[in-house]
């Protein structure tokens, strides 16, 4: 099998690669958690992202998880999981001196990535409008909670408090307990991945007027995406859409566990396999217990009946009543798949065409036979630590651009002579005078 990746010395430009979507692309990111996966997304599309980070390294090195359980800068997994393919640098742009050369590498970028609060660059002359005079072709891409306009533009907005009012945590969480909070940094994640989208078709654009623009992005707005239809239910009929979780309203619907994790069984009325199709699997190992007498095949009548379960939602009494005998057939359910394992249930239903998937944790991932026949997992070279890691691939396969990971996240100030003495010109003395100032 083809190598899926070229390892990576850590030494050498990450971008200027033909071979990919965007070789020909520079980015600047500068970035916190809000945006750090959107340079991401372009850097493993092939563009050439230099990560600004200010002297001493990035807050965002801190993070754990870390390498071994060793807490230190450079080995910070999620360091290394969001800044793959990217060249690092250490500026201070809080400095004249600073400044000045980043806006000589603005002159020389296609795009900047930046999740400043709105008016933290333009106050350091390094606005959307200043840094337009300079490179009237450069693409700023701006990640905030709000957005760069209305009356919470200058609110602090984090990941639990951007899915907060978004609306989308209304919808997270059983019925019976508060809102619950989604894992990791989703909110971060959407807006990261609208931000990338908004990049690239600025970049088209540009193509056809030969000038730049500011990509504004709120993760208010970009989360809000998350709730599908729930705004339109509420505007239109006046309904608010409920919390469900993993609770099941109809017998063989929803989330179930099994000997070693969870299953997800959905038997839905109208969509593909029927009641009578899980039945006979239950029959089959004798698990059916009662539900082939005449008054609950009656009840899997109605189950396997679309119109039936929908005039339920109109009569209250009745509902009331047909939820109690659906628990009983759903605790046959229960019972029928606890014993068994995820695969062997996986593997059994996909014999009948009903629709149960295993709910995967990692280690399920990292053994997935069908992520491994797509090549998803990479195997990332770190020398610095002596080690070969497998990090996860791209969302997306390209017949003629291939993704791929060419090199592991840069360690502080790694590229730091390669950006500004090979590229920008500065001699090695003044590479040094600045570092000693505490520019670089």
């Amino acid at each position: 099998m083809e190598q899926a990746l070229r390892p990576s010395t850590g030494s050498g430009s990450a971008g200027q690669d033909k071979a990919t979507l965007l070789g020909d692309v520079r980015v600047l990111d500068l970035a916190d958690a809000k945006g750090v996966y959107c340079a991401k997304l372009l850097a493993d599309l092939g563009a050439d992202v230099v990560r600004v980070e200010p002297p001493g390294g990035d807050p965002l090195r801190n993070l754990p998880p870390f390498y071994h359980d060793q807490p230190h800068p450079e080995r910070s997994l999620y360091w290394f999981h969001f800044n793959t393919n990217k060249r690092g640098i250490t500026l201070d742009l809080e400095r004249a001196d600073g400044r000045a050369l980043f806006r000589r590498l603005v002159q020389r970028a296609d795009v900047l990535v930046e999740t400043f609060p709105p008016g933290h660059l333009a106050a350091r002359g390094l606005g959307y409008d200043a840094l337009a005079e300079l490179n009237p072709r450069l693409i700023v891409t701006s990640i905030t909670g709000f957005g760069q306009w209305g009356p919470y533009k200058d609110f602090k907005a984090s990941d639990i408090t951007s899915l907060a009012m978004s609306g989308v945590l209304t919808l997270a969480g059983l019925p019976e307990d508060p809102p619950n909070r989604l894992w990791g940094s989703q909110a971060y994640h959407m807006g990261s991945v609208q931000a990338a989208v908004g990049t690239l078709m600025a970049l088209y654009e540009r193509e056809l007027s030969g000038l730049g623009q500011q990509v504004d992005v709120s993760l208010q707005e970009a989360a809000s995406m998350a709730q599908e239809t729930a705004m339109q239910q509420f505007d239109i009929k006046g309904v608010i859409r409920r919390r469900v979780g993993g609770r099941r309203a109809f017998p063989a619907s929803g989330i179930y566990e099994c000997a070693d994790g969870h299953v997800f069984l959905s038997i839905i009325a109208g969509y593909g396999a029927t009641w009578d199709d899980m039945l006979s699997w239950m029959a089959s190992e004798g698990k059916e217990g009662d539900l082939l007498e005449p008054q609950w095949q009656e009840v899997i009548a109605v189950v396997n009946d679309f119109r039936s379960l929908m005039a339920l939602a109109v009569d209250a009494k009745k509902l009331a009543e047909r939820l109690r005998q659906f628990q009983h057939v759903d605790q046959l359910v229960e019972a029928f798949l606890r014993p068994q394992t995820k695969q062997g249930l996986y593997d059994a239903a996909q014999s009948r065409r009903i629709m149960l998937v295993p709910i995967s944790s990692p280690a399920d991932l990292l053994a997935s036979e069908q992520l491994a026949a797509l090549e998803f997992f990479h195997q990332v070279a770190h020398a610095e630590l002596g080690a070969t890691l497998t990090y996860p691939g791209g969302p997306y396969h390209f017949s003629a651009t291939p993704w791929r990971i060419r090199q592991r996240a840069p360690l502080i100030g790694e590229h730091n002579d390669e950006v500004f003495c090979q590229e920008l010109g500065l001699s090695h003395q003044e590479l040094s005078l600045l570092k000693a100032a505490g520019a670089i």
